[in-house]
């Protein structure tokens, strides 16, 4: 104590975590992180790197001295980030970023920082139009992630993770806080628009609405993407859910899938969305909720691969929950299964190359449960994801600006022509509660009938595109 130094430690994010000197002469907090990368890539064999809380290498004190401190966007952090991902692309390999930042920021360190972005932008958004059956919220996200010129195929598109879902929302209540954002008929600014949706998601998916999630600090919500399907659905008690029930929830899993998975970019799930884990019991891990990290209640433990079926807990102790899908294995016997049904969706992206589109247009909608997304695929051809994110049936006219009149419209799932492109460039289509469709619009030739419509390549028809 007392003490004068040179230079101070500049990476900070909790309390307890390590904190590496990016300003000390001797190099060492670099050669420690690029040692650690070289270890991941090199002898554990990993293709990727995940590189958490990434935004906060750099930080100054503010010219005021009573705002905040500049850290994310800080030269100097996007200095360390780029020396981070730079080396390991060097050595064969990606990496993505995990932090919340706001959509500037993310189009920023993605120009030469981390390769991708984990997407915290839409999966509060996603979240939202399920608790709300309305996507204006969603549709909203998807067209300010276009505005700043960030294209999905920069972003990891994901279902459940090991943290909250969270709802902090940055872009809107950090850095667009006093920024106009029209919604629901009225302009908000940034900050009144994150406190409303914000205010939505608790309402919807904790408390007596759903007793069995719970708040995580300021961040969001601890849970399970099961639990909050159920809260959506309005079930209170997961005890007694009956197998009508859990149908329901796993077509909404499903449609969720949809989403992540028919746009461009990387889609990611866990063992604990193949499973259809619920959250555990408070009780259950009581000794870990003390310290306040609500977060252990949807890291329940599971047995993916029947491995242990009698076994009531995981190695390190974590209790068993309690699994709505059951394992792979048996999952996979059942071509209505969650993994069944997932994998279908799967082989769509994979045969006509949706993963490395373009997100050219996310348009009105004419009921407000609907959302349409338009991509350009390597081969030119137009694909339409068409979803319903209410527990309704709905029917409306898809309509874009990049549809061409006369073009025949093709489900990717059946190959079958469902509708024809009309002059105002619109389509009838009708959706079952939480049903989501792929489409793919394809020109008429001079007989009248649309060509062949094939993957973009054998590889990928085959179902072994790499991932």
């Amino acid at each position: 104590m007392g003490v004068q130094r040179r230079w101070v430690y500049l990476h900070y994010f909790k309390d307890g975590q390590p904190s590496i000197n990016w300003l000390d002469p001797t190099f060492a907090g670099m050669r420690l992180v690029i040692g650690d990368a070289l270890h991941s890539l090199g002898h554990l064999g990993a293709g990727a790197l995940r590189l958490d809380a990434n935004g906060f290498l750099g930080i100054e004190r503010s010219a005021d001295g009573d705002g905040p401190a500049w850290s994310e966007g800080h030269p100097l952090s996007e200095a360390a980030n780029q020396l981070i991902a730079s080396m390991v692309r060097k050595v064969g390999g990606f990496t993505f970023q995990e932090l919340n930042l706001s959509i500037d920021d993310i189009k920023t360190t993605s120009e030469r920082g981390a390769d991708l972005s984990y997407d915290f932008v839409n999966r509060p958004a996603y979240a939202h139009a399920l608790a709300t059956g309305d996507t204006e919220f969603l549709r909203l996200t998807l067209n300010a992630a276009l505005q700043h010129g960030l294209q999905p195929i920069r972003l990891v598109h994901a279902l459940q993770n090991h943290d909250e879902m969270t709802y902090e929302l940055v872009h809107f209540a950090i850095r667009h806080k006093d920024d106009s954002f029209r919604f629901r008929g009225s302009e908000l600014t940034g900050d009144e628009l994150a406190v409303k949706i914000r205010t939505e998601l608790i309402e919807r998916f904790t408390g007596e609405a759903a007793p069995y999630n719970a708040i995580f600090t300021t961040n969001g919500i601890a849970s399970t993407i099961a639990t909050i399907i159920a809260a959506a659905l309005g079930y209170t008690d997961l005890t007694r859910l009956s197998r009508a029930q859990i149908e329901k929830i796993k077509q909404a899993h499903l449609l969720l899938a949809m989403f992540n998975a028919w746009q461009p970019g990387v889609f990611a799930l866990s063992g604990w969305d193949l499973c259809g884990m619920l959250t555990l019991e408070r009780s259950k891990v009581s000794w870990l909720l003390a310290s306040g990290d609500t977060r252990w209640i949807h890291r329940a433990a599971y047995d993916l691969m029947d491995y242990q079926p009698e076994a009531t807990e995981s190695p390190s102790k974590m209790p068993r929950g309690t699994s709505l899908y059951g394992s792979l294995p048996r999952q996979l016997q059942d071509p209505n299964s969650f993994a069944s049904r997932l994998r279908d969706i799967l082989a769509v992206r994979a045969r006509y190359g949706i993963a490395t589109s373009v997100q050219v247009e996310v348009p009105e909608v004419s009921d407000k449960a609907m959302l349409v997304m338009v991509h350009l695929l390597d081969t030119g051809q137009l694909q339409v994801t068409v979803l319903n994110f209410s527990s309704r049936s709905i029917a409306g006219r898809v309509k874009s600006g990049h549809l061409a009149p006369g073009a025949a419209v093709i489900d990717m799932c059946t190959d079958q022509v469902i509708a024809e492109v009309d002059q105002e460039q619109t389509f009838a289509v009708s959706l079952q509660p939480h049903q989501g469709m792929s489409l793919l619009a394809v020109p008429v030739d001079a007989s009248g009938l649309p060509p062949r419509h094939q993957p973009i390549d054998d590889e990928r028809a085959s179902g072994t595109e790499k991932r």
